[in-house]
C-alpha cells in the first residue's frame, strides 16, 4: 500500500456491499488492505469442504487453475469497486496475460493476494495480480477488465 493512512479494509459483508459475486463464486474471504483506486490486498482460506475438491480430485485435492484466478480477479476488482461511484457495478473479463502458476494450493492453504491497479479509464482497468501462500509464490497474472456501464457512456451514438 502506498499510503497506510488511506487503506481500508472490508469483511465478507463489505465485499458483498462493494462486488457483484455471490455463493459459491465468491472466492475471496476478507479485503485487509485497499488503497482506493490504486492496490488492494485479500485473502482465500481453503478448507476441505470447499465445493471444488471432491471433483478436482478426491485423491489428492487442489485448487483448480480457475478458481485461482477467480480469487485474484476479485481481489483485483476492488481496487476500484471500493470507490462510491463505482460500488456495485457489474465487471466482465476483457483478457487475461502472463499467467502463471507456481505452486500446488490443497485444502488448510491460505491464499494472500495483493493487486495493483495501473490505469482505471474509460471503464477499463488494467493491473496485475500475484499472489502466495507462506510467502511461497502462487499464481499472478496481468488482468483488464471492463466495467460495462461505464464503457456504455462512450460508445458512440447511433443516429
Amino acid at each position: 500500500m502506498s499510503d497506510a493512512t488511506n487503506a481500508v479494509a472490508f469483511d465478507i459483508n463489505g465485499i458483498i456491499s462493494h462486488q457483484r459475486n455471490r455463493y459459491p463464486v465468491l472466492l475471496i474471504d476478507r479485503v485487509t488492505a485497499v488503497d482506493p483506486g490504486r492496490s488492494a490486498s485479500a485473502v482465500k482460506c481453503f478448507t476441505y469442504n470447499e465445493w471444488f475438491f471432491p471433483g478436482h480430485f478426491d485423491d489428492e485435492p487442489n485448487v483448480p487453475g480457475f478458481i485461482q484466478i477467480e480469487s485474484l480477479t476479485q481481489t483485483f476488482i476492488m481496487t476500484f469497486l471500493c470507490m462510491e461511484e463505482y460500488k456495485g457495478m457489474k465487471t466482465n473479463f476483457v483478457s487475461l496475460n502472463n499467467v502463471k502458476f507456481k505452486r500446488k494450493i490443497v485444502p488448510g492453504d491460505v491464499l494472500e493476494i495483493d493487486a495493483v491497479l495501473a490505469s482505471f479509464k474509460r471503464g477499463i482497468a488494467i493491473g496485475s495480480v500475484s499472489s502466495a501462500v507462506r510467502g511461497e509464490p502462487a499464481c499472478s497474472g496481468d488482468f483488464i477488465v471492463a466495467v460495462p456501464d461505464i464503457l456504455d457512456r462512450f460508445k458512440p451514438k447511433t443516429p
